[in-house]
């Protein structure tokens, strides 16, 4: 994927108009939340193994707090479309399409999680009674749109070459780390942070392709069963995996 800076600007005002639709919508902002803290603890469960790897560890902790948490990420996202054109001016096309997966996998999470937001909004107003991982599932089979899902996947899937391919690009380390000082100067601290933290996590791993390869596999595995298996027996092992999580 050959990323531009204008496909790095829609994608993250895509995102600019969620986050304002939440800031007017107090009831919205909190499913947004509970939706998000759900996926948090269902990928720390999914890949605690990973998280506790000594070769993984940094690189799932990358993806856990960068791509599946229920951080804010409204200031990393204003520094990344300040200098959007920048970056496809001065940076190698390696970089700019990291930027580019980067922003591209951001807006369509948020906007599925959006969806799901609002129906878990619905959900709740019609079924007094409910677990969590119950909601969760009827949530998911109403939104569906599995074409999304899939997307996100391959868009997540392709962050993760990418940053591997950059942590082969001699010299660009070192570019990072004279980044710094203009960066803090420019007010782009988070931005600098997320470079730096996804470049050391995949070079301290020394190849990606089987943390990749296990992502895509359960990835795929976790779509499949929220779309085909049965809802109960769904349900149980949703709880028991969050069980082992926690």
């Amino acid at each position: 994927m050959d990323a531009s800076a204008p496909q790095i600007h829609r994608a993250l005002q895509a995102v600019a108009e969620l986050r304002a639709q939440l800031a007017a919508n107090p009831a919205l902002a909190q499913a947004s939340a509970a939706v998000k803290r759900f996926q948090a603890r269902r990928f720390h469960a999914t890949y605690r193994d990973l998280l506790e790897s000594t070769r993984y560890k940094s690189a799932a902790k990358f993806f856990l707090e960068e791509l599946y948490s229920d951080r804010n990420y409204a200031d990393r996202d204003q520094q990344f479309a300040r200098i959007a054109s920048t970056i496809a001016r001065l940076f190698p096309q390696a970089v700019v399409n990291t930027a580019g997966a980067l922003a591209e996998v951001h807006a369509l999470t948020e906007h599925l999680d959006d969806l799901m937001a609002r129906q878990w909004l619905l959900d709740a107003a019609q079924t007094a009674v409910s677990t969590d991982e119950a909601r969760y599932i009827r949530c998911w089979r109403v939104v569906a749109d599995e074409a999304a899902r899939q997307r996100q996947l391959v868009v997540v899937l392709e962050l993760g070459h990418a940053l591997n391919r950059l942590t082969r690009m001699p010299g660009l380390r070192t570019m990072l780390k004279l980044m710094r000082r203009p960066a803090g100067a420019a007010g782009l601290e988070s931005l600098q942070q997320f470079l730096e933290n996804g470049f050391d996590a995949f070079a301290t791993m020394r190849g990606a392709d089987e943390f990749l390869t296990l992502i895509e596999q359960r990835e795929t595995a976790w779509i499949g069963a929220l779309f085909e298996d049965d809802a109960a027996a769904c349900e149980r092992h949703l709880v028991a995996l969050l069980a082992r999580g926690d």
